[in-house]
């Protein structure tokens, strides 16, 4: 059988249209890279995990992300409501997903204070307080990750699920409120004139972008979330340049 190549004919990018989203974009890129990661076994792979854990700590220092979210799965609810008995809408679904929104608010404010447990854990704890220093989680400077790293591998997962389970409810929250979030935009072909296009935002929180792969182009976004201008620059700074007239998709969200 020969090898089909799965090489992409485009690349999606998202821009945020607003600090909240931004900050949900950050938080989502960091809990899929905690929960994809391998088994730690080696100091090469477990490293990598805590840091990736630490950022996520830090980002929920900032703002009222809880209360943000449940503002969100509130007004979610209520566009539910909108919805209930509209001729030819889905009612069986609307309900569900409306179930779904309001078991995951109740979840979500009956946990704990996001990331309260890991920052307790005292391994946690001590890894974070090394990974600014070059070098220093060491086995001389960490001991305490050294020797916990000689546990059985059983035991070491063991604690990294129960970890994880302290993330599900802002984890979960997430998938379903971004999900919404990229649902309610549809895609449609655009055309930018020497590689700039600008357009109202319409109160939008996200864009998306498919760009074709072939030109090497990435989108640099400016404005907020009544008015956006797009540039695309290309991969190669020195010789590439963005075509006269570039289709792509567009959906601002």
């Amino acid at each position: 059988m020969s090898n089909v190549d799965a090489t992409p004919t485009t690349v999606l990018f998202e821009h945020p249209l607003n600090e909240k989203m931004r900050t949900w974009l950050r938080l989502e890129f960091l809990l899929q890279h905690i929960f994809d990661s391998p088994p730690l076994a080696t100091i090469s792979n477990t490293l990598p995990f805590f840091r990736t854990l630490s950022d996520l700590l830090d980002v929920l220092e900032r703002g009222e992300i809880r209360t943000d979210m449940l503002k969100e799965l509130e007004r979610q609810q209520q566009k539910m409501r909108q919805w209930e008995g509209v001729p030819g809408v889905d009612t069986e679904r609307v309900l569900t997903v409306r179930d779904e929104l309001k078991q995951c608010a109740s979840i979500l404010m009956s946990a704990p204070r996001l990331g309260q447990a890991l920052r307790e854990d005292r391994l946690i704890a001590a890894v974070r307080q090394r990974l600014s220093i070059p070098g220093g989680c060491c086995s001389f400077d960490l001991p305490s990750l050294h020797i916990w790293l000689h546990l059985p591998q059983s035991s070491r997962d063991s604690q990294k699920n129960e970890w994880l389970v302290t993330l599900l409810p802002l984890h979960n929250t997430l998938i379903l409120l971004l999900g919404m979030v990229r649902n309610s935009g549809q895609f449609k072909q655009q055309i930018s004139l020497n590689g700039f296009f600008q357009d109202n935002a319409d109160e939008g929180e996200l864009l998306r972008m498919r760009i074709p792969l072939e030109h090497q182009l990435y989108p640099q976004v400016s404005g907020h979330k009544t008015r956006y201008a797009i540039r695309f620059l290309s991969l190669d700074s020195e010789k590439g340049v963005p075509p006269n007239r570039l289709s792509f998709e567009l959906a601002c969200c």
